[in-house]
């Protein structure tokens, strides 16, 4: 596969996070077009326009909203971030009916318009509606994926830099499993530069690492509790993933992708560190854990099957 050329992105969701990946995509110069598709019309229009406002200020990239899903054909990358958003106290997994069913109408009708587009699952619970949708669709798992961790990842090379003293960008660290309560922080493989963060100096404690890891966890809560909506960071994550589609970059990112015998973990939607290029995203089934954290991913696949279960027999 190739970078794209003149590649065509849709953003679908004209809420906080899809207006805010819409807008890093377009100062970032992810993508020539820009399509911010939402079935309010009157909400969609505004935003686009607000967005497109600043071109100006921006490079040959375009934005449009519409409510018409015709307009979001011949994608070539599709970020979904639509559906009911999270509320203060609630986990991600408590959202999983009300946007199951938004998905089991929604997604069908996109892929049908752009057959050969990525599709990169935002909303959440990410992992269990990447499950559902790709039972639903019969699409390639490599092809309709969760950008999974990718954030929870940022977050924790923040801290680990934040403690160190160094630019986050010198972090080498991953959060795997669901993007949400039973995470698992990779610490085993975590690096500072070329020193193994078990070997940095001042040391990490054990207590300093799970306060690390809980405050990781735990940052959506007490940013949706503050503002009411996790939107900046998420935008940013989802146009990373985006990026390194459309450029073809092999990069690797903890995404999460419906696993086909991975890490002892099979049907079930998780993050772990992948390779995303234009074809999609594959999993290293190469890449190491520790004894612990080989128990903790599977008891996180097990919570995120069980919540699937419960889902399908409720729809």
């Amino acid at each position: 596969m190739a970078v794209i050329e003149n590649a065509k992105v849709t953003v679908v969701g004209a809420g906080a996070v899809g207006s805010a990946t819409a807008y890093a995509m377009l100062i970032r110069g992810s993508a020539r077009q820009v399509v911010l598709y939402d079935i309010d019309r009157a909400r969609v229009e505004a935003e686009a326009i607000d967005l497109a406002h600043g071109a100006m200020f921006l490079g040959a990239g375009t934005v449009t909203g519409t409510s018409e899903i015709d307009r979001t054909a011949h994608s070539h990358v599709i970020v979904v971030t639509a559906g009911a958003a999270q509320r203060p106290g609630q986990t991600r997994l408590a959202l999983i009916e009300t946007n199951a069913r938004i998905f089991r109408t929604m997604i069908p009708q996109l892929v049908e318009a752009s057959p050969h587009a990525i599709v990169i699952v935002v909303t959440n619970p990410c992992d269990v509606l990447t499950m559902l949708a790709v039972e639903q669709t019969g699409i390639d798992p490599a092809r309709l994926f969760a950008s999974g961790c990718v954030l929870d990842t940022s977050r924790l090379r923040w801290a680990i830099a934040q403690r160190a003293g160094v630019d986050a960008r010198s972090v080498h660290a991953h959060i795997a499993g669901e993007h949400g309560d039973s995470q698992v922080p990779l610490w085993s493989t975590a690096t500072i530069g070329p020193v193994p963060l078990a070997e940095w100096d001042p040391a990490f404690g054990d207590d300093e690492l799970d306060r690390i890891a809980q405050g990781v966890r735990t940052a959506a809560y007490a940013i949706i509790e503050g503002k009411g909506a996790t939107n900046y960071a998420i935008g940013l994550a989802g146009t990373r993933v985006a990026e390194a589609v459309l450029r073809d970059e092999n990069a690797i990112l903890p995404v999460s992708t419906v696993l086909q015998n991975i890490h002892s973990i099979d049907g079930v939607a998780l993050s772990v560190p992948s390779i995303v290029g234009s074809a999609g995203a594959v999993p290293l089934a190469g890449a190491r854990f520790s004894e612990r954290e080989q128990q903790q991913l599977e008891a996180s696949a097990r919570t995120l099957a069980e919540t699937a279960a419960r889902v399908r027999a409720a729809l």
